[in-house]
């Protein structure tokens, strides 16, 4: 790849659809792209970058405003250090670490209900040593 990039070739290159391009540049996440005297977009080389980018850090949980902020920060830092992205991702982390610790209570709980024979969560939650935990759920905010 070299020079001016087409839509096609840079949602190729990215391994993204060209309707995903469009998307990100309607967000604000990439820069609007200059136009040929045809009227088609052109692109530079950075924008597969960005786009790679844009993808990873979706993979990793940040949503389209949470990327928008990291580019923003990485654009404006003129070569020295930004805080801030550090903190997003510190953020980002403790975050995933608490969906992680989460997400393993409900597997154990789960675990011990299978293991414990409740096919039936009404006849599983009259039961006295049901692992579930109807007794901590508060059913008054249910309301």
């Amino acid at each position: 790849m070299s020079g001016i990039l087409r839509s096609g070739q840079v949602a190729a290159a990215a391994g993204v659809h060209v309707q995903t391009l469009r998307y990100y540049e309607r967000r604000g996440l990439l820069p609007a792209p200059a136009r040929s005297n045809g009227g088609h977009r052109q692109y530079g080389e950075d924008t597969v970058t960005a786009l790679r980018v844009i993808k990873a850090a979706q993979r990793l949980g940040f949503t389209p405003a949470e990327v928008a902020d990291l580019l923003a920060a990485g654009r404006h830092r003129h070569g020295r250090p930004v805080a801030g992205p550090g903190d997003r991702t510190a953020a980002k982390l403790a975050e995933v670490e608490a969906k992680i610790a989460d997400l393993t209570t409900i597997r154990t709980t789960l675990a011990a209900a299978v293991e414990a024979g409740c096919d039936d969560l009404a006849t599983c939650a009259s039961h006295p040593h049901c692992p579930l935990p109807f007794a901590a759920l508060d059913v008054a905010g249910d309301r």
